[in-house]
């Protein structure tokens, strides 16, 4: 059973909450083999209601104390490009696709994304309206 983990850490990123569960998200995941998805969402406003059918599993959940044991589940993990959960991932070794949060002021999560993807750790995307645009190669793709 693949497994998906989504964190957005200690703050909000409704659109990322949002690009992840909209039905054609959901569906990529499963044509890629993913049977469970798991959403730390924050303070977001965006809180969609964990779900089970025979194929497909969502969690859903704002904090915990600890998210090493989700990383260390999920067979790959979408996070806001936030330095700790960014480190946290790295170091458990699991493949880490950052989505960066367009809307913070000074926008050092674009800085930390694509020094960490120069550097081969992490592919990381922008959320443009409805859509995860990918960004970690030469043109832009979309995702989702």
């Amino acid at each position: 059973m693949k497994s998906a983990f989504v964190t957005v850490g200690t703050t909000s990123f409704d659109d990322l909450i949002a690009a992840v569960t909209a039905p054609e998200a959901l569906q990529v995941l499963q044509d890629l083999g993913y049977s469970r998805l798991v959403l730390q969402v924050g303070r977001g406003t965006v809180c969609p209601v964990s779900t089970s059918t025979p194929t497909f599993t969502l969690e859903v959940f704002r904090f915990k104390n600890s998210l090493s044991e989700d990383v260390q589940i999920a067979d790959l993990v979408i996070s806001h490009a936030g330095a700790g959960s960014c480190l946290e991932v790295l170091e458990a070794g699991k493949p880490l696709l950052v989505v960066v949060n367009d809307k913070l002021m000074d926008n050092h999560q674009l800085e930390l994304a694509r020094q960490l993807c120069r550097d081969g750790h992490l592919f990381y995307c922008t959320y443009h309206k409805t859509n995860l645009v990918f960004g970690g190669g030469k043109q832009e793709k979309k995702i989702f």
